[in-house]
């Protein structure tokens, strides 16, 4: 195996000081009753900052617009019975040692109208196309989009407010961030459509605004996919200089660190140039910011393959991560699956027990804290 020794070395960015590299990626799990993190979810995040996680990205939680989720179930970033939940896993990861960012979530037209917590808000879309030809609402008025960029800037600031460590704006993976971003859901002729610099607009307000908020030294992740779960082969940038077109908009507004959502992270994004880099690596060569890779780390499955089969094995790649990790293609790794049924996952890899990893399977996501 490959030294661990560059995934256990310290990361510092403005006011986020992390041990190690280790981030746990943001998984909804849906066991916040009435929306409302409970002592059972502060357990759960605390016990993978004592396992040696060394940033927690939250799983993805409500801003605070009423249209943003489609369960009860998940939690919301306002509101005073759930952020009196948040506080006590914040106060669980620190008193851990560890750093905790929320992530911020909306649904958009992923949303089902009529579903979440608040059935009676209208669902949200940029030309209420849920995939490309089928429209299923109303494209979203500009008030209608001022309402969602005020939202997340609120919801960050209540962040800040209490003392996480940042926050992470959702972009990837079809909700309404991506929504926009994708010329299949976004056929808009205004500021908000048309070229994908266009297309980027809506994103980078909600930066600017949660920027605002926040002020100059918290920092801001956002995180993209290429992929949607309307189309797994749906791409916004087909080569490097489209990516580039995409991604300095973005950068330009505020963001600090990106967080490129791929399936599988050992794949090339753009293998026709020649070149192995995956889409974190090519993020971060056109930005020059940092960013984390994500994509069945440790795991021989994608995330939607392994709900066909009978789990994955949970030690695989390991050597492969470590050596693009060394060469500087990204900064930070975010660990999914395999830190739900590990929740040590980072000290086993340390210690050199990535052997005795136990596997993941479908189950684990529903019942394992």
């Amino acid at each position: 195996m490959v030294s661990t020794d560059v995934l256990f070395a310290p990361f510092r960015l403005k006011s986020l000081t992390l041990p190690n590299r280790i981030v746990m990626a943001p998984m909804t799990r849906s066991k916040s009753p009435q929306q409302i993190p409970n002592a059972e979810v502060a357990a759960y995040y605390r016990r993978r900052t004592e396992g040696g996680v060394g940033l927690i990205l939250t799983e993805g939680t409500s801003p605070e617009h009423l249209a943003a989720s489609n369960d009860a179930n998940v939690p919301s970033f306002f509101g005073e019975a759930s952020l009196k939940g948040w506080a006590e896993v914040l106060k669980g990861v620190k008193a851990a040692g560890g750093a905790i960012m929320p992530q911020l979530w909306h649904q958009g037209v992923v949303r089902h109208q009529g579903s979440g917590p608040y059935p009676e808000a209208p669902s949200m879309s940029p030309s209420g196309l849920a995939k490309p030809g089928k429209r299923v609402a109303e494209p979203m008025t500009r008030a209608d989009i001022d309402a969602v960029i005020a939202a997340f800037a609120k919801s960050a600031g209540y962040a800040k407010d209490m003392g996480f460590d940042g926050v992470e704006i959702h972009g990837a993976h079809g909700y309404i961030i991506d929504q926009f971003f994708w010329d299949g859901t976004n056929v808009r002729d205004d500021a908000f459509g048309g070229s994908l610099e266009k297309r980027t607009h809506f994103a980078a307000e909600i930066v600017r605004a949660v920027r605002a908020r926040v002020g100059s030294d918290f920092p801001i992740l956002l995180r993209f996919s290429q992929w949607k779960q309307q189309d797994f082969t749906a791409r916004l940038a087909q080569t490097p200089a489209e990516l580039e077109r995409f991604l300095k908009p973005l950068a330009d507004a505020g963001v600090d660190i990106f967080h490129c959502s791929t399936r599988r992270f050992w794949e090339p994004e753009f293998a026709e140039t020649g070149s192995d880099m995956n889409l974190a690596g090519w993020t971060k060569k056109i930005t020059g910011l940092p960013t984390i890779t994500v994509g069945s780390v440790s795991l021989n499955q994608d995330f939607i393959t392994a709900y066909r089969t009978q789990g994955t094995e949970t030690a695989a790649n390991i050597d492969r991560l470590l050596e693009m990790l060394a060469r500087g293609d990204f900064d930070l790794v975010a660990v999914g699956r395999a830190l739900i049924v590990n929740p040590d996952w980072p000290d086993k890899i340390r210690t050199g027990r990535a052997g005795t990893l136990k596997p993941w399977s479908p189950e684990a996501l529903a019942t394992l804290y």
